[in-house]
């Protein structure tokens, strides 16, 4: 394993918070949190048991990147300390480039999932009833077909080994209340159409994204998580986009796929991934980085 890769921190100077599926959070004080992402990948919400090379440095950086180019959306969570200086020195190397200092916030159990095409469980589920999580759409849709405009689709948030469900959108007002389920589509879709737009002009569709809020101590609403990287978002390129067949893609939907094909029953443990697909992941994520913002990766 490159000495720069990372399947779980081991920070001693910070109390750890909680454990996810791909970052480590730890608690600074009662203002700021640490949030490392590591090298894990999850597919079908369980953790596998190799890590991808690159993967932590590349979501931190992508979502970074979209950060600051989306600000003028919503506020986010970055507080602008640099994660080097809040842990002791022989840890620095498991927070470099792979981690932020952000706002403490009250987290909302919901995933804001904005869906621009149809792929997923977005096509499984238009396939049984001709809707998407309770939205009509037009007969005779394509697997991958563009929609004429982004759907806001919410599932619910769960905890780590439990499968997140999409919901309705009333069950979305029931869990966070009528104005601020309100508020969380207006601002989804305005980022999904903003990050889409930019994402053409560099040769990507951004096929659907999942957003997640938080509320400052005003109970304003505050961007928190990752957004727009390649474990949130489909991303396809756009030069080898048909519609009526699923798209090849730059984010873990190749180990998805290889998943699908290994007869894995979604259940912990998962199978060992090969080495070809841990390496052409790590590539993808890579390729999209690259893309998107013209830059390479710091590592």
């Amino acid at each position: 394993m490159p000495k720069n890769q990372l399947i779980a921190t081991s920070i001693k100077s910070l109390p750890l918070l909680h454990k996810g599926k791909v970052r480590d959070i730890y608690e600074i004080d009662d203002k700021h949190l640490l949030i490392v992402t590591t090298d894990r990948l999850s597919a079908f919400d369980v953790v596998m048991s190799e890590p991808i090379p690159f993967k932590g440095f590349v979501l931190t950086q992508m979502a970074d990147f979209w950060f600051n180019k989306l600000s003028f959306v919503v506020a986010n969570h970055l507080s602008g300390i640099a994660p080097e200086t809040v842990v002791a020195e022989n840890e620095v190397i498991q927070v470099k480039n792979r981690a932020i200092v952000a706002r403490k916030l009250k987290a909302l159990p919901i995933e804001a999932i904005v869906r621009g095409y149809l792929s997923g469980s977005g096509w499984k589920d238009y396939q049984k009833t001709q809707s998407v999580c309770g939205i009509k759409l037009p007969q005779g849709l394509k697997e991958s077909a563009k929609l004429s405009e982004p759907i806001f689709t919410p599932s619910s948030k769960e905890a780590v080994g439990s499968h997140d469900e999409n919901i309705s959108y009333e069950e979305c007002e029931a869990r966070v209340g009528k104005d601020i389920a309100s508020q969380i589509q207006e601002i989804s879709i305005k980022l999904y159409q903003e990050a889409s737009n930019f994402a053409l002009t560099k040769g990507i569709i951004i096929a659907d994204t999942k957003f997640e809020f938080g509320l400052d101590e005003q109970n304003r609403i505050v961007l928190i998580d990752e957004i727009l990287t390649p474990d949130s978002s489909r991303f396809w390129p756009l030069d080898q986009y048909r519609e009526g067949a699923s798209q090849p893609s730059f984010d873990k939907q190749f180990i998805r796929d290889w998943l699908e094909k290994s007869g894995w029953n979604k259940t912990p443990p998962p199978p060992s991934l090969p080495e070809d697909v841990i390496n052409k992941t790590s590539q993808k994520y890579l390729e999209a980085f690259k893309k998107l913002t013209g830059q390479d990766i710091k590592k």
